[in-house]
């Protein structure tokens, strides 16, 4: 199973030179598992940069895979990641939810990278 970070789907969109290495996760759509929480950093800055209708394009795209939500026991899972690795709320969540599934984490972000289940592509 995979999960794919805030900052991979935006380089993915964007189609940075990342964008190959999480093109490989992101389109095998049955191994795809998606934070509620990447859907609103996602959407939010692509909404601020270009506009409302590329986002809900963009959207819809990531929720193909199996869209997870917040619930109270991933809250608190997250909570204790949060602590214990010292990572922003957001990477928290996705971090909680990539080990609920046993799931590797793809990222270019570096709050990820000495954490264990991650695939981290330094930003070019």
């Amino acid at each position: 199973m995979n999960v794919v970070d805030s900052s991979a789907w935006l380089s993915y969109f964007a189609g940075e030179t990342n964008a190959s290495e999480f093109s490989k996760p992101i389109e095998n759509i049955g191994k795809l598992i998606v934070p509620s929480i990447t859907i609103t950093e996602v959407f939010k800055c692509i909404l601020r940069q270009v506009g409302e209708d590329l986002a809900l394009e963009c959207i819809a795209h990531m929720e193909q895979g199996k869209v997870v939500p917040l619930d109270s026991s991933l809250a608190i899972d997250a909570a204790h990641h949060g602590v214990q690795y010292k990572l922003p709320l957001a990477d928290s969540i996705i971090y909680a939810t990539a080990q609920r599934f046993d799931a590797i984490v793809w990222t270019q972000d570096c709050d990820f990278y000495p954490l264990e289940g991650v695939k981290y592509f330094a930003k070019k």
